[in-house]
Order: structure tokens, then C-alpha cells, then sequence
């Protein structure tokens, strides 16, 4: 036994054992930090490098074909990248975004709600409140390091304005498998001649299984789209939500004159005529309802199977049950339920009790929603004369009675 030693202090091993304590304190600290980079990293912090972008080779060939992609470029420079250099996704993370209320538009047309992906930082001031990523809401999933690929839409809502598009749109982005662009990206009616490679770009980015969507009503009533639609892909699902087709005008116009007070009431932009009670077919507002009638040029370039019809009015009164047949039209596992709704007696439709990349209860804007102006009831009866024959037809071609005329 060693002699005691000072201040009766017998010597032992307390000093190798205080060392081996501070190596195992540094290895916990550097292991923390690595796992804070690794978070901060996730939170889309700190940069990776470009994924590819996949757009169209020069010889017209689907660059996105099995085995081959390209990188983004000039319009005629778009180098090869060999599908062997694709890594599988090491590591899904649910995307995480906040979302702003859209600004309103001039044009009157539908705007997107707005999207950023916040880091670990909160809002203004840092507060951080909701903004870990353990909090990270259910929602789509994030493509780290760049993994996945842009691909042309495999789904296109095609209309109609004033129907319900933007509800279902909204709806449809609750599914882990959609990914789909917010804003209306109009590159069949107003920018065909950006070519696909742009178009492509404007998609998110997805992974297998996963199924790339966009919504612009407007397509629904442009001749060209259904053509245009068909040369990028005869395969693409279209989804029309229709509304019955007086409601609809009514509420276009209730949207114009909410930017525009100064316009003609809707009795003297209805009639060619009054006396007479001709209507105006060139009046927008009364044509967009004239289903039969734009659905047969859709029909020269694709079979009705491809093409589903949503009730504007079910996705109000039944949404998980419309939900349920565009998922089952989509291919898709029916994850969109009654849970994910409940009805605002306010507004008078359903919203959303977790919206896409929101931790919380989610409805359409202002926008939506508003109160219609009192109309004359003549009016109404005689615009439900004018349209219940397109509406008979419309019932003939695509097999269901919605009810307009009952």
C-alpha cells in the first residue's frame, strides 16, 4: 500500500479517470455538433451542389427516357448525363414550408399561395416558434441533396375557371405522392413557344412513384391545348372540375367585379338582346359553361378513360369522396380522407385541418368564397334554358348526370 500523501490524500487513479471523462465529454460535444449540422444542413442551410435537370435533347428525343437525362442548359446545348450517375435518395425528409396568402391579381386569374422554405430561424425576429425540424408538419417530401428529377406533368387539371380547381389542387398537394406546381404556369395557352425544356423546368422536383401535376383552368376553353397536350404526351390524365354552368358565370363575373366596380351589370352583359333574350355566347363568363361544346375537341385527341370529371358542387357537400376518385384515377393509395376536413360555416366550403407543408388549419383566400351579387331571377331561369341542352349533352358524353337541371 503507497504511503499516504499530502493532507492524508491517499494517490489513486482519479486523474487518468478524469481524463478518460473529459475524451468521452468531447467525443458527446463533437458528436452534437456534428448532428446540429447535420439538422442545419436538412433545414436547407447550407448548399449542395445542382442535381440535373432534365429537359429535351436537341433530336427531339425524351431526354427523361429510361436510361438517360440531361443537364440543364441553353435551348440546343444540353449535355448528356448518364443514368448511372444517379444516386438513390439516401434520405427522405417531409418538406417543410411556410406559406404566404397570394397577392391579388390584375387579370382577375387565380393566384398561387405563396411558398419559402425557412431554415431553423423562425419568422421575423427569430423566435423559431414551429420551426424545428422535428416539427415539421406532414406534407410532400423533400428531395435532399438534389436527388430526383424534373419531369412533365403526368396529371393536368385543365379546368374550369370558377369550378373548384384550386380547392382540388390544394386537396390533392395533402398526398405524399403528388407534386405539383402552386402557381398556374399557362404554357399551353400563353407560352407554347418557351418549348418543354421550359416547361419542364417550372416542375418540381419528384422521385419513383411519385406523380408531377399542374392546374390552369384556362386550357379547358383554348383550341390549341388539347393538340399541344397530346404531342408532349397522349398518356397525360386530364381532371376537369365543372360547376353548374349558371353558378359558374355568376361567379366570374362576381370575381371581375371585384377588381373592376365599374363594369356593366351582369343582366346587360348576359344579353345580346334583352327584348329579344338572345344571349351573349361571346361574352367569356357564358361560354367557359358550354362543357359539350369545348369537351369535343378534347375528344379528337383523347379517349374519354383519360379524362376524369369532378363535381364542383361534391367537392363542396362530399370532398374526401371526390378526393377518393381522383386518387383511385390517379393510381394513387386513397391517403385523402374525411380526417383531413372539416367545414367552415363561414366561408360555406370545406377547408383543410393540415394543409400541405403548414402544421395547421388551412382555407382558400379571400378570394374564395365571396358573396354573388342578387341577379334577377328571369335572368337565371332564362341562362338554365339556354344551357340545359349543352348540359344533356354534356351528361351524354362523359356518362354521369350532375344535376344541373333538376
Amino acid at each position: 500500500m503507497a504511503p499516504p500523501g499530502p493532507a492524508g490524500v491517499l494517490p489513486t487513479s482519479a486523474e487518468p479517470l478524469s481524463r478518460s471523462i473529459f475524451r468521452k465529454f468531447l467525443l458527446m460535444l463533437c458528436s452534437l455538433l456534428t448532428s446540429l449540422y447535420v439538422f442545419y444542413c436538412l433545414a436547407e442551410r447550407c448548399q449542395t451542389l445542382s442535381g440535373p435537370v432534365v429537359g429535351l435533347s436537341g433530336g427531339g428525343e425524351e431526354a427523361g427516357a429510361p436510361g438517360r437525362g440531361v443537364l440543364a442548359g441553353g435551348p440546343r446545348e444540353l449535355a448528356v448525363w448518364p443514368a448511372a450517375a444517379q444516386r438513390k435518395p439516401l434520405l427522405q425528409l417531409q418538406q417543410w414550408r411556410r406559406r404566404r396568402p397570394p397577392a391579388p391579381r390584375a387579370n382577375g386569374e387565380e393566384a398561387a399561395w405563396e411558398e419559402e422554405s425557412p431554415g431553423l430561424a423562425g419568422g421575423p425576429g427569430g423566435s423559431g416558434a414551429g420551426s424545428s425540424v422535428a416539427e415539421a408538419p406532414q406534407g410532400t417530401l423533400a428531395l435532399l441533396l438534389d436527388e430526383g428529377s424534373k419531369q412533365l406533368p403526368q396529371a393536368i387539371i385543365i379546368g374550369v375557371k370558377k369550378g373548384g380547381t384550386r380547392a382540388l389542387l390544394e386537396f390533392l398537394r395533402v398526398h405524399p405522392d403528388v407534386r405539383a406546381v402552386g402557381a398556374e404556369p399557362h404554357f399551353f395557352d400563353r407560352s407554347y413557344d418557351k418549348g418543354l425544356a421550359w416547361y419542364r423546368d417550372l416542375m418540381p422536383r419528384t422521385l419513383d412513384g411519385q406523380i408531377t401535376m399542374e392546374k390552369t383552368p384556362s386550357y379547358f376553353v383554348t383550341r390549341e391545348a388539347p393538340a399541344r397536350i397530346s404531342a408532349m404526351s397522349k398518356d397525360t390524365k386530364l381532371i376537369v372540375v365543372v360547376r353548374d354552368p349558371v353558378t359558374r358565370a355568376i361567379s366570374d363575373y362576381t370575381q371581375t367585379l371585384s377588381k373592376r366596380p365599374d363594369i356593366p351589370t351582369f343582366e346587360s352583359l348576359t344579353f345580346k338582346n334583352r327584348t329579344t333574350g338572345l344571349i351573349d355566347t361571346s361574352w367569356s363568363a357564358i361560354q367557359i359553361g358550354i362543357y359539350a361544346k369545348h369537351l369535343e375537341h378534347w375528344l379528337r385527341h383523347f379517349p374519354i378513360r383519360q379524362m376524369l370529371f369532378v363535381s364542383g358542387e361534391r367537392l363542396i357537400s362530399d370532398p374526401a369522396g371526390e378526393l377518393g376518385r381522383v386518387q383511385d384515377f390517379l393510381g394513387l393509395k386513397r391517403i385523402i380522407t374525411d380526417k383531413h376536413f372539416y367545414f367552415n360555416k363561414t366561408k360555406g366550403f370545406p377547408c383543410l385541418k393540415k394543409a400541405e407543408g403548414s402544421s395547421r388549419p388551412h382555407c382558400l383566400g379571400k378570394t374564395k368564397g365571396r358573396t354573388h351579387p342578387e341577379i334577377d331571377r328571369e335572368v337565371v331561369r332564362r341562362l338554365r334554358e339556354f344551357y340545359r341542352p349543352f348540359n344533356l349533352k354534356f351528361y351524354q358524353m362523359t356518362g354521369h348526370d350532375f344535376g344541373w337541371d333538376g
